[in-house]
């Protein structure tokens, strides 16, 4: 009997140590293509379909592999009907470009790409997630590769080693370098989100502390990557987070935001000069534009006259550097400056409108808008309807989506970062799309 006795909870704790080593190997190839993007790649933020070949690239075709073999020994589940038709429809507009387009073997790379992204790694990352637990390790996985970046852009700011910006090295943008500003500033942002979502959906507890920790933590380097896009869409995804856990709680917090900001930049001085001049230009886009905003506006109507000459399935997937010049006016620099962060300087060549959805329309027609853009809408709606099997999911998911959609009028796909984007979209395509028995009730507590 006594033997029994102490024998049981070694026994029960060998099993969570099994259960825990099984989960991890499990979730493996997820995190290396997180922790991989730590590893330097030569492909820049090019912009469309541009900027791959990364380390963290081949992690995901590795994760895919991984995935695919698994559904053949029947170690996993297949997708869902609903899951097939959501993440399959991109797959209509794609391909429809690359038929269409007027050269089919220069778009065949925008194929891969776009597939990779929107497709093929969501796929797998919704597959390889099995439970709420392993939802945790992934977004905190997110949260802790958030906290480096921002922890090497701080540094950058404060020793002068970043990215060039208004002709000091200050600007923050982590191990990704002065070609991929928006690199670092994107992680940083994923990271807020992720433990927004986590401190509003989470009970009292450990879970919801280190959270706000984070959170405190991380809104430091998003402010000084001076990257506007990135603001804008944080703080719009954390206010529509705020709306869904409580007007009340969202008044509450945005005082305490509002103090904050006003002791960081304005008591403590932190970036003031350049943050103000920053916000302020937002304010100018209209009135009194930068070089930058000059040309992005000049794109996007250049992506608008592609669009209005082949409005079905546009000019072909990668058509848009082709198309560019005989549709910009003559505002249109040459590309952007780069420089810093132990790069000297550089000339970025502008490959993209900047705004996934004009780059779709103008490469891939409204066709393969609706289908890409009628995917992100089933995954945000199928995520936000889940808020009563786990606020803290549903919201966690629900911010990464309306960010990534919100980011989407400034930005677009390339850089390495933009590997991420897919384990993002795969992580929120789990809670939208999973059984529901999968997503059953408990909080994002962690591994």
């Amino acid at each position: 009997m006594a033997t029994a006795v102490t024998t049981a909870p070694v026994l029960a704790r060998g099993t969570d140590v099994r259960d825990r080593a099984r989960r991890a190997g499990a979730l493996a190839p997820v995190l290396a293509v997180i922790a991989l993007l730590l590893v330097p790649g030569g492909g820049g933020a090019q912009g469309g379909t541009g900027g791959t070949g990364t380390v963290a690239d081949a992690a995901s075709g590795l994760l895919v592999v991984v995935c695919l073999v698994r559904l053949l020994r029947g170690g996993a589940r297949p997708l869902t009907v609903t899951a097939a038709v959501v993440l399959g429809l991109p797959v209509v507009g794609v391909c429809l470009a690359a038929v269409t387009s007027h050269d089919p073997a220069s778009s065949l790379p925008g194929v891969a790409r776009y597939l990779q992204v929107f497709v093929l790694v969501p796929a797998a990352v919704l597959l390889t997630v099995r439970d709420r637990r392993d939802f945790a390790v992934v977004a905190w996985g997110l949260v802790a590769f958030a906290l480096f970046q921002g922890a090497v852009g701080v540094v950058q700011y404060l020793t002068g080693t970043g990215a060039s910006y208004q002709g000091e090295d200050v600007r923050a943008v982590g191990t990704f370098g002065a070609t991929d500003v928006m690199g670092m500033a994107t992680v940083v942002a994923y990271g807020l989100v992720v433990v927004t979502g986590i401190a509003l959906g989470s009970g009292a507890g450990r879970a919801r502390t280190a959270a706000l920790v984070c959170a405190g933590l991380l809104v430091v380097p998003l402010v000084l990557s001076f990257s506007r896009g990135a603001w804008i869409a944080t703080v719009l995804a954390c206010g529509l987070q705020l709306l869904l856990g409580g007007v009340r709680r969202a008044v509450r917090v945005t005082l305490v935001v509002g103090a904050l900001a006003v002791v960081l930049v304005g008591g403590l001085g932190i970036g003031s000069s350049m943050v103000e001049e920053r916000v302020t230009s937002i304010t100018r886009v209209t009135a009194a534009p930068d070089q930058s905003v000059t040309d992005r506006y000049t794109m996007w109507a250049a992506a608008g006259r592609m669009w209005r000459s082949e409005p079905l399935t546009g000019v072909g997937l990668k058509g848009f550097p082709h198309y560019r010049d005989s549709n910009a006016s003559v505002a249109l620099s040459s590309g952007s400056d780069t420089a810093g962060a132990g790069a000297g300087y550089q000339k970025q060549p502008l490959l993209s409108p900047h705004n996934m959805y004009l780059l779709v329309l103008s490469e891939q027609g409204l066709i393969g808008l609706l289908a890409l853009a009628g995917s992100w809408l089933a995954l945000l709606v199928g995520a936000l309807r889940r808020r009563r099997a786990g606020a803290d999911c549903a919201l966690v998911a629900g911010g990464l989506l309306a960010w990534q959609l919100i980011d989407f009028f400034y930005a677009d796909i390339g850089g390495p970062s933009t590997v991420l984007m897919s384990v993002v979209l795969g992580l929120a395509a789990w809670w939208a799309l999973a059984p529901e028995g999968a997503a059953g009730p408990g909080e994002v507590r962690g591994a």
